[in-house]
């Protein structure tokens, strides 16, 4: 699979003076998001649109705080964050821009190259702590996570985990692609990124929630629901900003926008 960009930083895209519009939040919409404003600007060379990572719950965080105009997401909103917004008379409106087939990950020379559902709950709550009772060699699992600002934490801990409590000495890691690196230089590491991240440097397992059928994280898999780990990615925004956003919003709904969704690693919504 073709590498990406990594974007752990903020990345500020400018092509003019106009009214600045910020996007803010999930790690695994920023690769997504980049592309999109990319273009976006291209097309709108007077536009200025700033980008920045961090996590869902910062981007919903800064959406609440009115310090952005779109707030990135891996997860769905909770009622409190939406009662924050509706108490300050700022309803929110929510958008599903891509669909992301998340992926579990392991280091190239880990023979593992599946596991259950079961046994990814086993792993990531500390049950598991060895790759031979999973069918691999005599070495200690090594687990990797997002950070609880993270939707991939949530939304892992939500549908593979069923809400068990992640292991106590679990590395959380503050952005995707630090987990990306981690598993790639650790032999005996598991991690879980969102579609978009995966590289050469890792390998992604398939995935099983019946014990009979094992599924890869690929595009078609995601597209036929085959694959059992996918989930929507959000964009947030407040309906007092909904003039200033709707054309780039807009655009990423378009089919040229969901194009590029495809290319990033995704599976498009159109």
């Amino acid at each position: 699979m073709k590498r990406i960009v990594m974007l752990i930083a903020a990345l500020t895209l400018v092509g003019g003076q106009a009214m600045a519009q910020k996007l803010k939040g999930s790690d695994s919409v920023l690769p997504l998001a980049q592309k999109e404003a990319e273009n976006y600007l291209k097309k709108n060379p007077s536009a200025d649109v700033t980008v920045t990572g961090g996590g869902s719950g910062v981007g919903l965080a800064a959406l609440i705080d009115n310090t952005t105009d779109i707030a990135m997401a891996s997860r769905k909103i909770k009622i409190d964050e939406r009662l924050k917004l509706q108490n300050a008379k700022r309803p929110v409106v929510e958008k599903i821009v891509a669909l992301d087939a998340l992926a579990v990950v392991v280091n190239p020379k880990n023979p593992v190259s599946q596991l259950t559902r079961e046994q990814l709950e086993g792993i990531f709550t500390g049950k598991i702590t060895n790759w031979k009772q999973v069918g691999g060699p005599d070495m200690k699992i090594v687990v990797y996570s997002r950070e609880t600002s993270s939707g991939t934490y949530e939304f892992f801990k939500e549908s593979v985990l069923k809400n068990k409590n992640y292991m106590a000495s679990v590395l959380s890691m503050p952005a995707t692609g630090a987990i990306i690196q981690s598993v790639s230089q650790t032999p005996g590491a598991i991690g879980y990124v969102g579609h978009a991240y995966v590289n050469d440097d890792v390998k992604a397992l398939k995935v099983s929630y019946d014990g009979k059928t094992f599924v890869e994280p690929t595009y078609a898999n995601a597209k036929n629901k085959t694959y059992p780990v996918v989930r929507p990615l959000y964009f947030y925004y407040t309906k007092d900003r909904e003039a200033k956003v709707g054309p780039l919003v807009n655009y990423v709904m378009s089919p040229e926008g969901q194009k590029w969704v495809k290319e990033v690693g995704y599976i498009d919504v159109l």
